[in-house]
């Protein structure tokens, strides 16, 4: 008998460990809920209800094929190895199949797993999958993981010229074993039941991934270099929670995309180009964890930075947490957050930045409080993005480029649409007023917004001193984006 260890691989087509599993044999499949592990790591309860919806799709398409879902738990993944291994001596297991995670957390998870199950004669199968390229075969030529996005891409770019990973088939239906399903609890414990709204915005299973994947290379990723960063507008294909639980693999979402650009992935049509790229981004920060561990400890990938001097400011950061910051544009964000689980590309960025350099506060709270309200959480990517932002983290914007999150909206958001969507109190402005009701002075359908919360000329000019302040850093003049 084989066991299929699901994780963040909620799906049935293109599963590396599924389809290898099935391979050799009747096969069962097993979900550990791990509650305190998922607390400790700031999984939002938006994301683990996402977690339990996409098991009970799976499980009823696993059923189809008679491979049965038991669902355990290891409350915390020191527990994973015991909980494993009695799981495996029960059902006398030959071997456990799972794909490939990463983290500190995660790898030395999977190693305790490994030993345990060896000691007892079963064998421990991991399968490159969440990533197109195994972390540690694209390296610089010092045998080192790349630090720069264009030249991981430009070497990716070359070995998918020479192959491109193949899709996974599906496993076929086995015979029935003596063995039922576990229902799927309908929440965790420390974990609350998100809106009926949050979750209508975010179906569950496959045919749900599939079916956004498919109208998104269809139409929209024509457009997607020129409409990504407008966030009124629907120019993003609305993947990244499938692809962080694994519900759709980022094999599927190249391949979509290469079909829709007659194979190109460097030429052809620039939004899927564009797009491609995105997909990169994601490899290439989870290479980055793998090779520089200390990201996954809250630390600064670039090790100088963390000798910057945070502002402790509780009241500037429950405003940027609880959207009342008074500007439009950062608060419009953050209420997305909140009611959706999701935030536009482009206003991470400018709230990021916001909380970063004009409220030089940690980007650590920022990253923190977007995992625990994220559905598409996802520890490298979010910590990319956070580290880019504050200047602390790869490829990061210059410490001198500060977005203006005024200009930022009246460029982004000329019309002020998504603004009025978010505060409906401003909706009365005209969309010139909109970006900054502060020059109203409180008139006119404005004044139950607040006043800004910090100067955005003195407090660039507070942040640049900060910067320029670490020792090995060159100034270089200033960039107002």
């Amino acid at each position: 008998m084989q066991l299929i260890w699901l994780r963040s691989d909620l799906r049935q087509h293109d599963n590396t460990a599924l389809a290898a599993a099935a391979a050799r044999g009747p096969t069962v499949a097993v979900y550990l809920l791990s509650p305190q592990q998922w607390l400790e790591h700031d999984d939002a309860p938006c994301k683990v209800d996402f977690w339990l919806r996409n098991l009970r799709e799976l499980g009823a398409s696993l059923g189809k094929l008679n491979i049965p879902l038991l669902i355990r738990t290891a409350t915390h993944w020191d527990q994973a190895p015991a909980e494993l291994l009695k799981l495996c001596r029960q059902l006398k297991i030959a071997a456990v199949h799972a794909n490939e995670e990463y983290g500190v957390h995660e790898s030395r998870r999977d190693a305790a797993v490994g030993e345990t199950l060896k000691a007892e004669g079963i064998t421990f199968h991991s399968y490159l999958d969440q990533l197109l390229f195994k972390p540690g075969s694209v390296l610089t030529k010092t045998e080192s993981y790349f630090k720069v996005f264009s030249q991981f891409r430009k070497v990716c770019y070359e070995r998918l010229h020479r192959s491109m990973p193949a899709l996974v088939k599906a496993p076929g239906k086995q015979e029935k074993l003596e063995l039922s399903s576990d229902p799927i609890p309908d929440s965790v414990k420390g974990f609350s039941t998100p809106s009926q709204t949050l979750r209508d915005l975010w179906p569950a299973g496959e045919n749900e991934a599939r079916r956004r994947l498919d109208t998104f290379t269809d139409a929209q990723i024509d457009y997607y270099q020129s409409e990504r960063d407008f966030p009124a507008k629907p120019g993003t294909s609305q993947l990244s929670a499938y692809l962080a639980a694994g519900v759709i693999s980022p094999r599927q979402c190249l391949h979509a995309a290469l079909q829709s650009n007659q194979g190109e992935f460097e030429s052809g049509k620039v939004g899927a180009v564009t797009w491609i790229n995105e997909l990169l981004w994601r490899e290439f920060y989870k290479h980055i964890l793998v090779g520089y561990p200390r990201v996954s400890r809250h630390r600064a990938f670039r090790p100088e930075t963390e000798a910057l001097a945070w502002r402790d400011a509780p009241d500037d950061l429950a405003a940027w947490q609880e959207a009342r910051t008074g500007l439009p544009i950062i608060d419009a964000a953050m209420r997305q957050l909140l009611e959706t689980g999701w935030m536009h590309n482009r206003l991470r960025m400018i709230v990021a930045m916001f909380l970063t350099k004009n409220l030089l506060i940690d980007w650590r709270e920022g990253e923190r409080f977007f995992m625990r309200h994220l559905i598409d959480g996802d520890l490298a990517a979010n910590n990319g993005g956070w580290q880019w932002s504050s200047s602390t983290g790869t490829d990061s914007a210059p410490y001198f480029r500060i977005f203006n999150p005024l200009s930022q909206s009246e460029k982004f958001d000329s019309e002020g649409l998504f603004i009025k969507h978010w505060l409906p109190e401003l909706a009365g402005l005209n969309k010139k007023e909109v970006h900054n009701p502060a020059n109203l002075g409180g008139l006119f359908g404005a004044a139950d917004y607040p006043s800004p919360i910090v100067n955005l000329s003195t407090s660039r000019q507070r942040a640049l001193a900060a910067f320029k302040n670490l020792p090995s850093r060159t100034s270089s003049g200033g960039d107002d984006e």
